[in-house]
């Protein structure tokens, strides 16, 4: 084993997203980026979906040699260091660089943090496909997973396969402008290092001990094929990480992302990590069911355990091969983000009102959402579809309740009998 001196190159950072949370993220990014110029450019590119924007005369960033003419909001963003539509009164670092091209975005870095709606991740990639470094790694900041009546995919690997690289994922409990006001809180990054950049020993449990990272090179075969978390062989051909990059192991995405008010834990369960952040939001309904019929906090702390139980066994069930039970009940991005889910997420806080107001969970959506949708009413019924295709609806009576009372078929004093089959 032979100890290498400095880095010769830095990896360079694009964030690919601009919203609410994606600004966040490319403040974090940023302010870490600058912290460690041993390791990364200081310069964060941060991919932003170009529309005109006008600034009120009540902002302080208002010219009167412009007035409220509609402005390009890169053009804002690295003007007044601010995105003053999602992100509006948090400072920016000036070495995140808004740009309207998601090519020019990504050009020449080796590492690139997604995070927009998974409605764009297919038009992202093509338009990206063959102009990023062939041995760039990605962590996706999208949460959930796209299922059908077939299949579970996760958003980390429609990317990765995408584009030809790995990409694994970030989740927690993470509400955006908690964190932009630097609110302290915690996240879990799942990476499962791939073999052909095994450099150094990876840890393979939660957090490592330190965030120190440790520049040795170790001879390892890069013959074996990458898996998916499903253990199957993944479609993308990845290219190593070149000897003269730091290497992209647990501790520099931790050195990356972990600030003084943003703690990260690393795990290797991509699959937990990404199912934690849909399943949750099933369970976020049925809290809010039993809250709107006033049962109390014993009702709603009965149902998050019954719910948790059945993430854990869905996870090990369909994703055995990675999936680790201390990712849903040791982590941010399992208990934590469900405890958050449960006290006032979006799910929660619709479920509750429906049951209040005698009114449908689609009916309060359309009156308090602007016409967006609750996430959690199309990830009930579209595992509730794949559980029903397999035969296996009736081992997850809270998941199956929750569809049965969106669609009527039950209400919501029919919970308690319902999921005490999970206990028969």
């Amino acid at each position: 084993m032979a100890t290498l001196g400095a880095p010769a190159k830095k990896h360079k950072v694009t964030v690919v997203g601009s919203g609410n949370w994606g600004s966040t993220i490319a403040k974090i990014v940023a302010e870490n980026t600058k912290e460690h110029p041993d390791f990364f450019e200081e310069d964060v590119q941060m991919w932003v979906y170009e529309e005109e924007v006008s600034i009120s005369k009540n902002s302080k960033h208002f010219d009167s040699s412009v007035g409220e003419a509609p402005q390009k909001l890169t053009t804002i963003i690295n003007k007044y260091h601010e995105n003053v539509k999602y992100l509006p009164n948090i400072a920016l670092p000036k070495n995140v660089v808004a740009n309207a091209s998601v090519v020019d975005a990504v050009k020449g870095s080796s590492i690139l943090v997604f995070n927009l709606p998974h409605q764009f991740i297919g038009r992202i990639s093509k338009q990206l496909e063959g102009n990023i470094l062939p041995f760039a790694r990605g962590v996706s900041c999208i949460k959930g997973v796209n299922v059908t009546s077939s299949e579970i995919s996760l958003f980390s690997e429609w990317i990765g396969e995408g584009l030809g690289i790995y990409c694994g994922a970030l989740s927690g409990a993470n509400i955006a402008n908690e964190i932009a006001a630097e609110k302290w809180s915690e996240t879990t990054i799942a990476y499962d290092p791939p073999v052909i950049d095994s450099r150094a020993a990876t840890p393979t449990g939660p957090s490592p001990s330190s965030s120190q990272i440790n520049l040795t090179l170790t001879i390892t075969s890069a013959d074996e094929e990458q898996r998916d978390a499903r253990g199957r062989v993944s479609k993308a051909r990845l290219r190593p990480v070149p000897s003269d990059y730091p290497p992209l192991d647990h501790a520099i995405f931790k050195t990356l992302f972990h600030r003084p008010y943003f703690h990260v834990r690393m795990v290797s369960d991509v699959a937990g990590v990404s199912l934690g952040g849909a399943l949750k939001n099933i369970v976020a309904l049925a809290a809010g069911f039993v809250e709107g019929r006033g049962w109390g906090d014993n009702a709603k702390a009965a149902v998050m355990r019954v719910g948790l139980l059945e993430m854990v066994k869905f996870g090990k069930e369909f994703f055995g091969h990675s999936v680790h039970a201390g990712t849903f009940t040791e982590e941010s991005c399992g208990v934590a983000d469900l405890i958050t889910s449960c006290s006032g997420g979006r799910n929660f806080r619709c479920a509750k009102m429906a049951v209040e107001r005698g009114l449908s969970v689609d009916e309060v959506e359309k009156t308090e959402l602007n016409g967006q949708k609750l996430q959690g009413t199309s990830t009930a019924k579209e595992v509730n579809s794949f559980l029903k295709t397999r035969g296996r609806e009736d081992e997850y009576p809270l998941f199956k309740a929750v569809l049965d009372i969106l669609e009527g078929r039950k209400t919501v004093d029919d919970i308690p009998d319902l999921v005490a089959q999970a206990d028969s």
